[in-house]
């Protein structure tokens, strides 16, 4: 089964605020291996851009380290998976842990 996570990043590592990131680092899976990781440099941030943004590129999931809740509504709206209270590591990490079920989640950071 094919799946596509978007993870916001700063320098390389999975930026805390998911609106503030420098980009998207999209890791696409099969069958619970990573084929393709590349980065998207998002469009302005303004409410409602990123999930219309990410939803276009065929995502599934975000591993987020923080979200506000109207963000989390608009992914699940767009059938879209958030992980969030996730600490900072490499997007090829993050999804290996998704992968063998090892994502440690925890409590959103986030006060929007």
């Amino acid at each position: 089964m094919k799946k596509v996570f978007a993870i916001p990043t700063e320098n390389g590592q999975l930026c805390m605020h998911f609106g503030h990131c420098e980009k998207f680092a999209i890791v696409e899976t099969e069958n619970n291996q990573i084929l393709r990781e590349h980065y998207l440099t998002p469009p302005t941030h303004q409410p409602g851009v990123y999930p219309r943004f990410l939803a276009e590129k065929g995502v599934h999931t975000i591993i987020s380290g923080s979200m506000g809740q109207k963000a989390q509504q608009l992914f699940d709206r767009n059938h879209i998976e958030v992980c969030v209270g996730v600490n900072a590591d490499t997007p090829k990490k993050l999804v290996e842990q998704y992968l063998k079920q090892e994502l440690q989640t925890g409590q959103n950071q986030c006060g929007h």
